[in-house]
């Protein structure tokens, strides 16, 4: 035995202590003996009309901000690397003035072949259908360079908010005209605690691309919104940051969507929310009978604020364990 194995053996028996896992995730069957170790390479596949290397999504962050220009350049230059899709944060900053506008004009990084969508939240649409300034919306995915449009949906984080502002009209009937308005691809989401099965069901009868969950488990805006509130606010609104639906609960919804109407199945799906890395979204997506990719935005922001090579070293990792993961992993019946 050479000294290396022998040291290897140490080690193994001083760290089998600590290996004991006691916490079994029964989502999964594990088959060990059908597979070998997967190799590097993703086959490429479409969503939204573009090309993906790797089914994951930098879900809508930030802009506008003394460093979000540097954290959203590091965010697109490893989105264009791995082949990713990108959406930006709201772009409510630059509807009518460019000084925060190279913060979002990233698809030099991303690649023209990625998707990449700009942001804007439903009472911004709503304020500019109002003021016949919906045009802007169209100028605005020209000046990102954008591909579409992503509406965040946010009846109760507006409510909570300070400064929020008030929805007039529902926000569906916002966003049929807001379709009837731009010429664009469309996604709609909701920002951390997901919806239910007839808001589901309302948007994918729409003619839109695709819906973004925002499913409560991962940041929750309502909650955000209450830590900055007043003591007053915080106690009385409090409970409303513990409703919503999470991603296994959404997908549970589309799947009976989808068996009542085949069409739906045309549409694509940004599993977001409470996604803590590749196993979360091997696991919804292999559940999930719709186009699919899983998003993170916490976790990536975390790691683009360190540095570009520590969020480079932690996107390969998700990488590499989603295809692990497909190798030796089946999702067990329900």
């Amino acid at each position: 035995m050479s000294e290396h194995t022998s040291e290897r053996k140490a080690n193994h028996i001083d760290l089998a202590y600590q290996s004991q896992v006691r916490n079994l995730d029964n989502r999964f069957s594990y088959e060990p003996v059908l597979s070998a170790h997967p190799n590097s390479d993703f086959i490429p596949f479409e969503f939204l009309g573009k090309t993906m290397k790797h089914p994951l999504w930098v879900s809508s962050m930030t802009g506008g901000t003394a460093k979000a220009g540097v954290i959203n350049e590091r965010l697109a230059r490893a989105a264009g690397k791995y082949g990713l899709g990108m959406g930006l944060g709201s772009c409510r900053i630059i509807l009518n003035e460019d000084t925060y506008l190279t913060d979002f004009q990233l698809r030099k990084h991303i690649g023209a072949e990625h998707p990449f969508y700009a942001n804007l939240g439903i009472a911004q649409l709503e304020e500019l259908l109002e003021g016949k300034n919906i045009n802007l919306v169209n100028e605005l995915i020209k000046r990102t360079e954008t591909d579409g449009l992503i509406i965040h949906v946010n009846p109760f984080q507006e409510w909570l908010q300070p400064e929020g502002d008030r929805f007039t009209f529902s926000p569906l009937e916002t966003i049929k005209r807001t379709i009837d308005a731009i010429d664009h691809s469309i996604v709609v989401k909701e920002v951390g605690q997901g919806m239910g099965k007839a808001s589901l069901k309302a948007l994918l009868e729409l003619p839109i691309d695709g819906i973004e969950f925002g499913a409560h488990g991962g940041t929750n805006f309502s909650a955000l919104e209450l830590f900055r509130a007043d003591e007053s606010t915080r106690d009385h609104y409090e409970s409303l940051s513990f409703i919503g639906h999470n991603a296994g609960e959404m997908v549970d919804f589309c799947n009976t969507l989808v068996q009542e109407d085949k069409g739906y199945n045309d549409k694509h799906i940004i599993i977001s929310g409470g996604i803590r890395g590749f196993l979360d979204g091997y696991y919804h997506r292999e559940r999930l009978q719709m186009h699919s990719v899983y998003a993170q935005a916490s976790a990536l922001l975390k790691h683009a604020e360190v540095g570009y090579d520590q969020l480079d070293e932690y996107i390969e990792r998700q990488m590499q364990g989603y295809q692990l993961a497909q190798q030796y992993l089946t999702i067990r019946e329900s």
